[in-house]
């Protein structure tokens, strides 16, 4: 790989080196472009090595509107792009809604997420070497562990969206400098890159100059220093792979498991399960909490732990982990013969397909008496001619429905009584008989 100290270092020949092992001809590349140096710089490399290498670009600006000059930005990203023929998109978002995040959160995750969002193969962005040892020191002094501490990856495979290359991480922005000047380019600079009220920019502006007064190498070697964790972490990930052949199925981990793994280990375990399952990763000291009650909780405690719009349950020795589930609605409603009927949040859906000598019997379905409700305690149902009456609660433990999923079960009656347990049970005199024409219920749980 091209070294990118040395004086006559050559910039695309570096984007070519490490983008075209990666990229097949006719791929679609999409460019994050601000308008700034380092994304202008990027899209005049792109778009010679898209010629060079049949690459399909095309580049989207993100339009936050914070700033006075934001329509200018856009307007000068536009011109640009027809300048090379690029194709562009200017997205505006608001990001009013996200504001609790800080202004600089809010508008990177807004920004990432239309991006993200888009139809492309790849997503290329123009962070540099100057960035990655903003990112380090920034992770550090928020406390972050060896994840965190990686950084930014320079490529990063994500399901359902494009791969996300960074060419330019090994880059120092002086170089990118040097570059735009050979080639007299044009960019815009936004003026709260100046403000060092936000903590990057007091990093760049005061603390990042001054070790390189002690340390002149000081943001290569923290960008190498971030490459390192990334490996690290890499391990720590493989671990966690090989506990969760034993601790985790079905996206549940064995609890047990984790109580016998020593602390650390285990802590890498739920870490990863909880990436696994798309959840956020708590911050170390809630990370520590949520280990420690799931380990030490009594066996037949219900455990609920609340972050970020998530939550973690225990049940039978098992956790489970999903967005935070909304409360139940009382409600009821009637079938008229629909196929399919959408329930409150979050009781899902319910589809009633025809069939043959299951489900319940059709002649006993009549439109308009059968209602449709949640459970309210006390309900039973009789499965068979000379059985006993069955209590709900037993069934849904017997069938080892999920404790917060009970209440959101959708029932049928019939009058006051209890026809049908979608998936569990249906009442005795409703049941079709073999060669019967029947209605089998399915309910599609809201998904969690």
């Amino acid at each position: 790989m091209a070294n990118s100290g040395k004086p006559n270092f050559d910039l695309s020949g570096h984007v070519a080196e490490v983008l075209a092992p990666l990229i097949p001809r006719g791929s679609s590349i999409l460019l994050g472009l601000s308008g700034g140096l380092d994304s202008v710089v990027l899209l005049h490399l792109l778009y010679q090595l898209s010629l060079r290498f049949a690459w399909r670009l095309g580049a989207m600006h993100v339009h936050h509107g914070i700033s006075s000059q934001a329509d200018d930005w856009a307007a000068f990203c536009g011109d640009l792009c027809a300048l090379y023929g690029v194709p562009l998109q200017i997205q505006r978002v608001d990001i009013q809604p996200l504001r609790s995040l800080g202004i600089e959160a809010a508008a990177r995750k807004l920004r990432h997420d239309a991006l993200s969002q888009q139809q492309a193969d790849y997503l290329a962005l123009a962070h540099h070497q100057d960035d990655q040892a903003e990112t380090l020191l920034l992770q550090l002094l928020r406390g972050s562990g060896v994840r965190g501490a990686s950084a930014m990856p320079p490529v990063k495979h994500r399901a359902g969206a494009p791969v996300l290359l960074r060419p330019l991480l090994d880059v120092p922005r002086s170089r990118l400098l040097d570059y735009a000047c050979q080639h007299a380019l044009q960019w815009v600079e936004d003026e709260s890159n100046a403000d060092e009220a936000y903590p990057r920019n007091f990093l760049r502006h005061r603390i990042l100059p001054l070790l390189e007064q002690r340390f002149p190498a000081c943001r290569k070697t923290l960008a190498r220093s971030a490459r390192l964790f990334a490996e690290a972490a890499g391990l720590l990930d493989e671990l966690a792979r090989q506990d969760a052949r034993e601790a985790v199925a079905d996206h549940r981990l064995e609890v047990s498991q984790l109580r016998a793994l020593e602390i650390a280990r285990g802590k890498n375990l739920l870490r990863y399960f909880l990436a696994v399952q798309g959840a956020p990763i708590p911050d170390s000291t809630r990370l520590q909490e949520m280990h420690r009650q799931l380990c030490n909780a009594r066996d037949d405690a219900q455990l609920c732990i609340d972050w970020q719009g998530w939550q973690m349950r225990r049940y039978r020795n098992r956790a489970y982990t999903m967005p935070a589930l909304p409360p139940v609605a009382d409600f009821c409603l009637v079938w008229h013969g629909e196929p399919e009927i959408s329930l409150p949040v979050p009781h899902g859906t319910l589809i009633f397909m025809p069939v043959t000598g299951q489900g319940i019997r059709l002649d006993k379905l009549h439109p308009g008496e059968i209602r449709i409700r949640p459970r309210r305690g006390g309900e039973r149902i009789r499965m068979g001619a000379a059985s006993r009456q069955h209590s709900l609660k037993n069934l849904l433990q017997q069938h080892e429905i999920l404790p917060w999923q009970r209440d959101a079960l959708p029932l049928l009656f019939c009058g006051d009584v209890l026809v049908c347990i979608p998936g569990i049970a249906i009442a005795s005199t409703y049941q079709a008989q073999p060669g019967e024409a029947g209605m089998e219920v399915l309910w599609h749980a809201t998904p969690s």
